[in-house]
């Protein structure tokens, strides 16, 4: 019986050690769902690095790494050692996609994109010569008929209360700097609705109430959003899931989305320049409308998460002061924020290059909280400056107990509230460790 282990690498704290936590709170889908696609006689160990530790000494036959950004420098150190040990090893996710043949340096395999039929070849491949090819890219055309995921994989972690479903991947819009629009050039691929609730079922019959809607923007398949939350909304679960901010201009679609369970999305606001969205080809964005559109997710019962980048060309030292005002008078309960990274592979990367504005190419530091460009109107060393100034401000105690409990709707969805504040000590602990807070 063949074995494979499957690994999710953690990233480093900025003393060099790695970061570790208790509990995963949202743990991906893409382990469980290459579990389902593989032959049965196939033995497969999951490893949650941020909750795992990694045996490098395991009797297994073949590796697998996926990652996601700054933490592909954590998968290819931990590649190198089961290559030491011979094991062989591929390597997939949004980074490794982005920059193959820079990855191909430190693993025997990358696959590229989506790996539904990549996966199953690259097993057969190995079963019947012992070798794997150094790329497999087999895009999928469609998301109809896949299997089941292997969720028990998942829930023998310390996992939080709710487990993810895929609805969709791929995303209408080319925002320069967006690793998606990348692989997915424009394309929205929708599963069939039978089968993501078919996966729900299978979430209730493994005791669970909650779940993580996958979606890229799923709001740009408005007729799906509808026909899925009135299929839910008997169900009488929790969910949440991201989209963009345009679900707020459609108060109907944006009734139905909560009145099924939804009680959190996350939306990227990205900046409060417009010349910075327009610049990053997200004009379809208006800054002026932040404000109002988040009140209306607000007061539909949605607890709204954001997501916000500094660095812009339209970006000041005074609009990164107005970005901690813009938190604090939203009062967005779950904000994030990176430092605009022009990750490789990407359209902006290939911008600032040719512009020579690329302060290094050493990718090791293209963490979201560096600056490694040279942005129009502020200078680079400031700017990572008041990225961190930016984080402890909005994770203060003070901001925090504004933001989350000091609010007019705390009483009437407490218990979100609640794990609001969870998720922003969480983060809090990060930023004064000078980490990006993006694992939770």
């Amino acid at each position: 019986m063949p074995r494979l282990m499957l690994i999710q690498p953690t990233q480093y704290d900025r003393g060099g050690k790695l970061c570790k936590q208790r509990r995963i709170f949202l743990p991906g889908l893409a382990f469980p769902l290459l579990a389902a696609l593989a032959p049965r006689h196939w033995e497969i160990d999951v490893r949650l690095e941020v909750v795992d530790d990694i045996d490098f000494d395991a009797d297994v036959d073949l590796v697998g790494i996926g990652t996601m950004g700054y933490a592909t420098w954590r998968g290819i150190e931990i590649a190198q050692e089961f290559r030491r040990r011979g094991r062989p090893v591929f390597m997939g996710g949004y980074m490794a996609s982005l920059v193959p043949e820079r990855v191909l340096e430190h693993v025997d395999s990358v696959v590229v994109g989506d790996g539904e039929v990549s996966f199953p070849r690259l097993l057969q491949d190995f079963e019947r010569t012992g070798r794997i090819d150094p790329i497999y890219r087999n895009p999928v055309t469609s998301l109809a008929g896949l299997p089941v995921p292997r969720y028990e994989l998942l829930t023998s972690k310390p996992i939080g209360d709710r487990l993810p479903v895929q609805a969709g991947r791929g995303c209408p819009h080319l925002c320069s700097f967006c690793s998606i629009a990348c692989i997915y050039q424009g394309r929205y691929l929708a599963r069939p609705l039978d089968e993501v609730l078919r996966d729900i079922r299978r979430i209730r019959e493994l005791g669970f109430r909650k779940f993580f809607l996958l979606d890229d923007n799923i709001v740009s398949n408005p007729g799906f959003l509808e026909a899925f939350c009135d299929a839910i909304t008997p169900w009488k679960m929790e969910w949440s899931s991201q989209c963009s901010l345009q679900l707020a201009r459609n108060p109907r679609l944006l009734d139905r989305v909560r009145r099924s369970g939804c009680n959190l999305m996350s939306f990227g606001l990205e900046s409060i320049t417009q010349e910075g969205l327009d610049r990053l080809r997200k004009d379809w964005l208006k800054v002026e409308d932040h404000e109002s559109l988040l009140r209306r997710i607000t007061e539909a019962g949605i607890m709204p998460s954001t997501e916000m980048m500094v660095g812009t060309d339209g970006d000041t030292e005074e609009s990164i002061r107005a970005t901690a005002d813009f938190i604090d008078r939203t009062r967005v309960p779950i904000p994030r924020f990176y430092i605009l990274t022009p990750m490789p592979g990407t359209p902006l990367y290939e911008q600032m290059r040719d512009e020579g504005r690329l302060i290094t190419e050493d990718w090791r530091r293209y963490d979201g909280s560096t600056a490694v460009h040279r942005p129009a109107r502020i200078d680079p060393d400031r700017l990572t400056e008041l990225y961190w100034w930016l984080n402890r401000r909005v994770f203060s105690w003070r901001s925090i107990l504004r933001r989350v409990v000091f609010r007019w709707d705390f009483w009437k969805r407490p218990l979100m509230h609640l794990f609001a504040l969870v998720v922003n000590l969480h983060y809090r602990r990060y930023v004064y460790r000078r980490v990006p807070p993006n694992i939770f």
